[in-house]
Order: structure tokens, then C-alpha cells, then sequence
């Protein structure tokens, strides 16, 4: 279990290890926190806006929306830890050859749950609103859900990263808005396209 906890600590500085982990290791766990969650949000939302353009029946989004947030969860699982993986032998490979010091182990296990459990968390909140609110608000509700989440989620990117927060927050809340809208719009062309 503390090895599932190590980037959310690492995240907040709070690690329980005696020597302070780098700023570039907490730098890889906000990466694929941060990715993870937006990714999740965004991906799921598009899924399940797009799938409730073509359609007011719930199945049809409840089954859309639990492929996404489980492929998209174990997808970013397995980028994550290829991605880690291979930065991890590149490094081990110069240190073999004497090109560079040690320098932290990340492990790709944890990197893997790390992506794998923001992904889901983040895509948790689209899912949810899509399949429980009824139909007349179902779309708008969703779509403020998913922007107020992308809000959070770029001003704690922000935060962590020492970067200035407005830009961050307007960058994921509007990529979101525009993802969300155009998922929208060809799912109602579908959807009138096929008589749904």
C-alpha cells in the first residue's frame, strides 16, 4: 500500500522516507498525476457527451462511458509504465558506461498504478454525472462537472509545479470545452444520421 501512496507523497512533499525525494522525481510523479487526471476527465467526457449527443438512452452511455474509463485507465497504466521503463534503462545504461551519476530509481510499477489510479479517479466524475443525472440536464451538467474538474486539476498542476496558475487553469478548462463540444457535435450528427 505505501508504494501506491509514495507519488501522492511525494506529490505533496510528505514522503515518510528519511532523505527528501528530488524535484525532478516529484516533477514525474505531478507529470503523470496531473496527465493522468486530466486525461481521464477529458477522455471519459468526450466519450460519454459524444455517446449522449446520439442518444438519451442510458445503456448505451453506461456501457460507452465503463469502456472508457477502464481501456483509458489501463492504457495510461501501460504507457506509463513502458514510458518509465525505458527512461529508467536509458539511465541504468549510462550509468553502466560512466556518462552519469546515480541518480533516483523510479519505479515503473508504481509510476504505472500511480497514471492508472489519477486516470480512473479523474475519469470517475464525467462517468458518474452521465450515467446519474437524469436526461433534460444530463449534457450541461456534465459538461460544468468536467470544466470545474479541469479547473482543479490545472491550478494543482500549477501549484506543484511553481508555475503561475491562470494560465494552466485556462489552458486544460478551455482544451476541455472545445474537446467536449465537438465530441457533442458529431454525436448528434450521428445520432439524427442513424435515427437514434
Amino acid at each position: 500500500m505505501s508504494n501506491v501512496l509514495s507519488p501522492l507523497r511525494a506529490l505533496l512533499g510528505t514522503s515518510s522516507e528519511a532523505a527528501p525525494e528530488s524535484l525532478a522525481s516529484r516533477l514525474n510523479w505531478l507529470r503523470a498525476g496531473v496527465l493522468g487526471a486530466n486525461d481521464g476527465i477529458v477522455s471519459v467526457a468526450a466519450v460519454v457527451i459524444g455517446v449522449a449527443g446520439a442518444t438519451t438512452a442510458v445503456h448505451p452511455i453506461l456501457l460507452a462511458g465503463a469502456a472508457a474509463l477502464i481501456g483509458g485507465a489501463l492504457s495510461m497504466a501501460l504507457g506509463e509504465y513502458v514510458s518509465v521503463s525505458s527512461q529508467r534503462d536509458a539511465v541504468r545504461a549510462r550509468i553502466t558506461r560512466g556518462e552519469a551519476a546515480e541518480t533516483d530509481d523510479v519505479s515503473p510499477v508504481s509510476a504505472a498504478l500511480a497514471s492508472l489510479t489519477a486516470f480512473f479517479i479523474g475519469g470517475l466524475l464525467p462517468f458518474l454525472c452521465a450515467v446519474l443525472v437524469p436526461v433534460p440536464p444530463k449534457v450541461p451538467v456534465t459538461f460544468a462537472a468536467v470544466l470545474l474538474a479541469l479547473a482543479l486539476t490545472g491550478w494543482l498542476g500549477a501549484r506543484f509545479g511553481d508555475a503561475p496558475p491562470l494560465r494552466a487553469t485556462l489552458r486544460v478548462v478551455i482544451g476541455g470545452a472545445i474537446a467536449l463540444a465537438i465530441t457533442f457535435a458529431i454525436g448528434a450528427l450521428l445520432g439524427t444520421g442513424v435515427g437514434v
